[in-house]
């Protein structure tokens, strides 16, 4: 986690396109066309490719649409492009065997490839069931990987935190371990039959789960000498500032360890503007490749499959304990909205309409709520202060900042220094831990960016890959040349959210449209978001069909899901209430159904 460099894996042929460590990351989309309309698919598909990505998924319901999908391959290929174009499969054997007759690459899932659709049930199994279950797997895979060999198609992986079968959550719970067992089962089969064009997929809409099942399904690989690439991507993110933050979070942490060899931004949007996004993130993590070496280890009782959150000591309920704090450097009257950060930066001293607030230690004025930033340099231990705060470089010995061990109303504030932001920072804090300095500790980042989508996919990918290590009492993002300081903040926020830090607005778990959506995605998600958007307390899902809708949204309060076209099924968590609304009742059930359940407010202002 400190070193940047590329996990070391087998390279998998998918069409012209190799993919594995050989190679730069690929980045891919899916359409949202239906795979039966041969046209629309192989403009989008075309549009997708022009956009820069290298794969093109598309929707494959059955048999019909896996031989559509080599006639809009043929097209596309008639066309001038090479794009290799992936097969999606749910639920469906039968297509999958037709698909990879015609096709680059077949994603199945091995949650419903050979188990039936998930109803949520208890099972229990002898152990002699259980073997017997894993026989059936084995038979229905191996007629599947002789046709891929046979046609040289590379398969896909692909397991969904909410499409686990009743089997595997029976057994494991609805973990990150259940999505582990879940692919090795079929990943022994793959590699017995020494078939070995096969990528790895672990997702989920909570980023949390997602970075675990990830790290959790390498380390399983390499306890049994596996190296399979992996395709990397937080599922279900949304749209806008959300969709952008919280993919860049869940896939940025992973990446700046070394993960992935593959990614997809999922976003509720048109599929052409998934795909600058995903290369944005590419391009910032490669430039670390080559980085000044970090020296660090990890610190005693570190788990890094699944770290346990570093709390800093509480400093006068001020900072430290549970929640991070958000520090910006802008003043009051430019914040726009409800999410105000919890401290101001000013070189200029106290500023109007609040009381929490950091000055530098040069022009400190006595009053009894300011709160002085120093560095190593200028340090007053005399000075008397609510909270105290120590500006260091990330490289900076350990040894040199023993004597704050003992002080009760430190918190430091980590600046990179280093190429690789995240690497530098996790380094410090682990040494930090390992000498008994358990002062709150603030990550302190600056971005030169004015564009908003660089912004967003630099400033995710270095706090989440620290933030979900465990490490972190707060964040202050610096973006001096970005034009609104408000939105800056809000970024701020959306990246403890999406860490799962910090809850500071609704939380919309939305898919990215495709070929199974039975409505309009866009235009649906924006109206539950505007009849929804000040129930800050609650996680609502808005889902376009039923394949991994009620799993994936399974972590929501409540759910809005496609049933079929122009009808809604309403879930309260797991459970579905309502079945089968027209669409245009469905919105105002919804709030009528949050209303039952005691978990409305009215609307401020």
């Amino acid at each position: 986690m400190f070193n940047y460099q590329r996990r070391k894996t087998v390279t998998v042929n998918v069409g012209d396109t190799p993919l594995g460590s050989d190679y730069p990351v690929r980045v891919q989309s899916m359409t949202n066309t239906s795979t039966n309309d041969i046209e629309a698919s192989v403009e989008q598909c075309l549009r997708i490719a022009n956009a820069g990505a290298h794969y093109v998924r598309l929707t494959t319901q059955g048999v019909r649409e896996a031989e559509n999908l080599g006639l809009i391959r043929a097209e596309v290929r008639k066309r001038g492009c090479n794009v290799p174009l992936v097969a999606d499969i749910h639920f469906n054997p039968r297509a999958a065997l037709a698909a990879a007759q015609v096709t680059d690459k077949v994603r199945i899932n091995p949650g419903n490839f050979v188990d039936p659709a998930r109803q949520f049930k208890s099972l229990s199994y002898t152990a002699e069931e259980y073997q017997a279950e894993l026989q059936r797997i084995h038979d229905a895979l191996v007629p599947f990987i002789d046709l891929c060999r046979k046609h040289g198609t590379a398969v896909r992986l692909g397991v969904n935190h909410g499409s686990l079968s009743d089997r595997i959550m029976s057994r494991y719970g609805n973990t990150a371990e259940g999505m582990v067992e879940s692919v090795m089962e079929f990943l022994r089969v793959f590699v017995e039959q020494k078939f070995y064009d096969v990528v790895i997929s672990m997702k989920a809409s909570n980023v949390v789960v997602m970075v675990e099942a990830v790290r959790r399904v390498v380390d399983a690989m390499n306890r049994e000498g596996m190296h399979f690439p992996l395709h990397l991507g937080v599922t279900e993110a949304g749209f806008g500032e959300d969709g952008r933050v919280k993919s860049a979070v869940g896939i940025g942490a992973l990446m700046s360890q070394g993960l992935g060899d593959t990614i997809r931004v999922s976003l509720s949007e048109d599929p052409e503007l998934e795909v600058p996004v995903a290369n944005k993130l590419v391009e910032y993590i490669a430039s670390r490749q080559g980085h000044p070496h970090i020296n660090g280890c990890y610190s005693k009782g570190f788990d890094p499959l699944c770290p346990e959150r570093r709390v800093g000591k509480s400093i006068s309920g001020l900072i430290g304990g549970k929640t991070p704090v958000v520090i910006a450097s802008c003043k009051p009257q430019d914040i726009n909205g409800n999410r105000c950060p919890d401290f101001y930066y000013s070189e200029n001293g106290a500023l109007n309409d609040t009381d929490r607030f950091i000055v530098p230690a040069a022009i400190y004025n006595g009053d009894s709520n300011t709160t002085p930033l120093f560095t190593l340099e200028n340090w007053d231990n005399e000075v008397q202060a609510q909270v105290k705060w120590l500006e260091v470089p990330a490289s900076t010995p350990v040894e040199n900042l023993l004597f704050v061990k003992d002080c009760d109303n430190l918190a430091l504030i980590i600046t990179p220094d280093n190429i690789n932001v995240s690497g530098c920072q996790q380094a410090l804090i682990h040494g930090l831990n390992d000498a008994g300095i358990s002062c709150p500790v603030v990550l302190y980042n600056t971005y030169h960016d004015s564009d908003k989508e660089w912004l967003q996919v630099k400033a995710g990918a270095d706090f989440g890959a620290v933030l979900l290590n465990g490490m972190g009492d707060g964040v202050w993002l610096e973006a001096p040349n970005f034009n609104c300081q408000s939105d800056v903040v809000s970024y701020a926020f959306a990246i403890l959210q999406a860490a799962r830090l910090r809850t500071t607005k609704t939380e919309f778990i939305s898919c990215p449209s495709c070929g199974r959506t039975m409505f309009d995605l866009q235009t649906t998600v924006h109206r539950v978001q505007e009849a929804t958007s000040h129930l800050t307390h609650l996680k609502i899902g808005v889902m376009g069909c039923v394949v991994n809708g009620p799993g994936e949204m399974a972590d929501a309060d409540y759910g809005y899901v496609g049933a079929a076209v122009g009808r809604i099924s309403l879930y309260k968590g797991k459970q579905c209430v309502e079945k089968n609304i027209p669409e245009q009742d469905a919105i105002p059930r919804l709030i009528a159904l949050i209303k039952e359940q005691g978990d409305w407010v009215e609307p401020v202002g």
